[in-house]
C-alpha cells in the first residue's frame, strides 16, 4: 500500500504544474564551491511545502545522473532514503564544475478495461505490449522533470552544463557557481533545444520557516527564453518553471517541469 501511495504521489507531481501550494521537488548540497586538491559534498532531496525543508518525503533518486567537469560520469556514495529526504555524497576529484541531476520521464497512461479505470507508466516503446487490446478513453501523456544543482572544486568550467536537448533545461549564460547578492544573473530556460519563451519562473529563496514573508519572486522568459534575476540577499535559491501541453492531432499531451538549487554568496 505505500509503495502504491508513492507511486500515485510521484505520478501526481510529474502530470501537474506546480502552484504556490504544491509540494516542491529540491536536490540542494551542501556546499557549492569548494578548493583543494579534492573535496566531499554532500546532498539532501525531498518534496516539501517550503524549499529545502524536509517534511513531506524522500526523493526517488532512480534517476540521478553526476556530470563531471570533463563530461565523463561521477558516482554518488553512501546513497541513503529515510521517511522525508534521500541522501548521498559526491567525491569531487577533478577540477571544475559538476551538474548534479535527477531526471525522469516517460509516458503515463490512464484508461479503462471492463469499466474499470487504470493506469499504466512506462516508456513509450513499451506502451503497445502493455496496454490490453480491448482498452477504452486511452489518454498518453509525456513527462519529463529535471532536478538539479551545480558544484565547483576550484575553478568553474562549463562542459558540464552543456544541454542534452531532452525536456526543459537552464542552460546559464551566467555560471551557476559564481553568483552574489546585489549582483544581476541572467540564464536561458529551453525544451527540447528551443528556447522556452514567454515562460513564467518562480525563484524563491531557503530558510522560509523562519521568515514571515516567504520571499518569492516571479519572473517572464523573453523571446530567447532568457531571464535576468538581482540576488537581493545571499543563500539557497530554488527556481522553477513546468509546461503543460494538451494533446493535437498525432501529439499527445505532455507535461515537463524544472527544479534548480543556486547558491549566491555574500
Amino acid at each position: 500500500m505505500k509503495k502504491s501511495i508513492a507511486l500515485i504521489a510521484a505520478l501526481a507531481a510529474l502530470a501537474l504544474p506546480l502552484s504556490a501550494n504544491a509540494h516542491r521537488a529540491w536536490l540542494a548540497p551542501t556546499s557549492t564551491s569548494l578548493s583543494g586538491a579534492d573535496a566531499w559534498v554532500g546532498f539532501d532531496a525531498g518534496m516539501s511545502n517550503g524549499v529545502f525543508i524536509p517534511d513531506h518525503a524522500a526523493m526517488n533518486l532512480a534517476g540521478l545522473t553526476i556530470t563531471a567537469p570533463d563530461g565523463s560520469t561521477a558516482q554518488a556514495e553512501n546513497m541513503s532514503r529515510a521517511r522525508y529526504r534521500s541522501t548521498f555524497d559526491l567525491h569531487l576529484t577533478q577540477q571544475g564544475t559538476y551538474r548534479v541531476a535527477n531526471v525522469m520521464g516517460g509516458l503515463i497512461v490512464s484508461y479503462k478495461q471492463g469499466g474499470e479505470q487504470k493506469r499504466w507508466r512506462g516508456t513509450e516503446a513499451d506502451m503497445a505490449a502493455n496496454i490490453p487490446a480491448d482498452a477504452t478513453d486511452v489518454v498518453a501523456t509525456r513527462t519529463n522533470s529535471r532536478i538539479e544543482t551545480f558544484v565547483t572544486l576550484g575553478a568553474t568550467s562549463t562542459t558540464a552544463l552543456a544541454p542534452t536537448n531532452e525536456g526543459i533545461e537552464l542552460v546559464p549564460v551566467s555560471h551557476p557557481n559564481e553568483l552574489a547578492a546585489g549582483e544581476a544573473a541572467t540564464f536561458k530556460f529551453i525544451r527540447d533545444g528551443q528556447p522556452l519563451a514567454n515562460q513564467q519562473v518562480t525563484i524563491a529563496r531557503g530558510g522560509a520557516r523562519y521568515r514571515d514573508d516567504p520571499e518569492e519572486m516571479t519572473v517572464t522568459t523573453g523571446a530567447d527564453g532568457s531571464f535576468t534575476v538581482t540576488w537581493t540577499e545571499a543563500g539557497m535559491y530554488w527556481i522553477n518553471t513546468s509546461v503543460r501541453t494538451a494533446a493535437q492531432g498525432d501529439q499527445m499531451a505532455a507535461n515537463a517541469q524544472y527544479n534548480g538549487a543556486l547558491e549566491v554568496l555574500p
